[in-house]
């Protein structure tokens, strides 16, 4: 036995990666800034504990997981080398952990974290899966087959895995502080498609993604005829959204998410292929998907005051699309108010343009100032240079969200990966 150090516990992926080990039986503690993260909710209510960053955290007998934010200069890293002491990064140790299950990577430049919530949900509907999820959510389930995790592409982080599966959901140009082309990111993905062992399921409506070149099999979805697993007969509800399934022009069933918009029947679709290739209960499988409850900080919803507000971390151009077009489709009656926040100054920079188009599907949009990262803390840019391009746009803080008690009625959607939850907070105090 040991005790697994985390340095920077509060991370999306390395939160998950604790919750896992803890459920496991294993002794776990972590580090990280005094700022408040929304992660920090599920590893407080399994007795976690959280410390300030300080080298004195560091003992002998400890196994160090290192976050993939902090360098080896850092004070703790620096004092477990000092000890002798196995340091192993996230994307690492989740590397050689994965090998002891049937494996499904899901990544993509957009919908990993949801795709990741529906399979781990969907496919535990049959058979015992433990997950990793980009929400901050990880479920250590004993004696689990399956292994269902987030992948993501961002220094090419997932060339550390070797699945057994692997779902890709798109291929599109983000994180510009790193990948210098589309081309670079395609290339990237390209090279992950080599370590999947079985099988990969992408969705074939996106052209980048019909280039992917593999050895093993490739289960292209969607809703053109020319893919091999396709979605028709699509319905929308008050219950959600139907569709027929048809895989190699033969169909297969009905199913319902309670989810609206086509990018959350394409994640569907996905794992329904998934559980296809594996062979699972198809009436469990449809049960499950029809009682999705969604995933943290993923158009995550609750009422106040007959308006509805929605928290959701979408935080690129396409992103931000799709969780409008989700909004006008479960909410065809109300006005949809965007506020968002610009996570990092090279996103915004590269991306002014198709951030201002995007934003242009709200009815009325709010901006707040941009958010930096450990990495990114200043920009020549500011967030008045987007709010000229949005007819309309104000700025909004948290001194002056009475702004929103305006819109009666309306669906309003606070927006970003950065601190965005603060402003929701200050309105949700009045």
């Amino acid at each position: 036995m040991t005790l697994y150090h985390f340095v920077g516990i509060k991370g999306s992926g390395m939160s998950a990666l604790a919750q896992i080990l803890f459920d496991m039986g294993e002794t776990v503690q972590g580090s990280d800034i005094e700022k408040e993260f929304f992660t920090e909710k599920a590893l407080r209510e399994k007795g976690i504990t959280i410390l300030p960053f300080n080298k004195d955290n560091i003992k002998a007998g400890m196994t160090i997981i290192a976050g993939n934010a902090f360098n080896d200069d850092h004070e703790e890293i620096v004092r477990a080398h000092e000890l002798g002491l196995t340091v192993t990064r996230y994307h690492d140790f989740l590397g050689d952990f994965m090998s002891h299950y049937t494996s499904v990577a899901v990544t993509g430049s957009h919908g990993k974290t949801s795709t990741t919530g529906l399979l781990s949900h969907v496919m535990n509907g049959d058979k015992k899966t433990s997950y990793l999820i980009g929400d901050g959510t990880g479920m250590g389930m004993p004696e689990s087959e399956y292994f269902a995790f987030e992948a993501c592409e961002y220094r090419r982080h997932f060339l550390s895995y070797s699945p057994d599966y692997a779902i890709i959901t798109n291929i599109d140009f983000d994180h510009p502080d790193y990948f210098a082309s589309m081309s670079d990111v395609f290339n990237a993905f390209q090279e992950m498609t080599k370590k999947v062992k079985k099988s990969i399921v992408a969705c074939g409506d996106d052209e980048n993604l019909r280039d992917i070149e593999a050895e093993i099999p490739i289960y292209y979805y969607g809703f053109g005829d020319n893919n091999k697993v396709i979605a028709k007969n699509i319905e929308t509800s008050p219950n959600g959204t139907n569709f027929d399934v048809y895989i190699d022009g033969k169909f297969i069933d009905t199913f319902t998410t309670p989810m609206y918009g086509d990018h959350q029947v394409l994640n569907a679709l996905a794992v329904v292929t998934i559980c296809y290739l594996e062979g699972l209960d198809r009436d469990r499988v449809k049960h499950a998907l029809s009682t999705f409850g969604g995933v943290k900080r993923r158009f995550s919803e609750k009422v106040q005051n007959e308006q509805v507000l929605i928290d959701d971390y979408a935080h690129h151009p396409t992103e931000i699309k799709a969780t409008l077009q989700s909004a006008h489709l479960k909410y065809p009656e109300r006005k949809v108010v965007a506020v968002f926040q610009p996570h990092t100054f090279s996103r915004t920079s590269a991306f002014l343009e198709d951030f201002a188009e995007s934003l242009k599907l709200a009815d009325k949009v709010y901006l707040c100032d941009i958010f930096g990262s450990a990495r990114e803390q200043s920009g020549a840019l500011t967030i008045g240079d987007l709010q000229i391009l949005i007819p309309g746009a104000e700025l909004i803080n948290e001194s002056n969200v009475n702004l929103l008690k305006q819109h009666h009625d309306a669906v309003i959607i606070f927006m970003g990966a950065g601190d965005i939850q603060k402003i929701q907070a200050s309105y949700e105090k009045l």
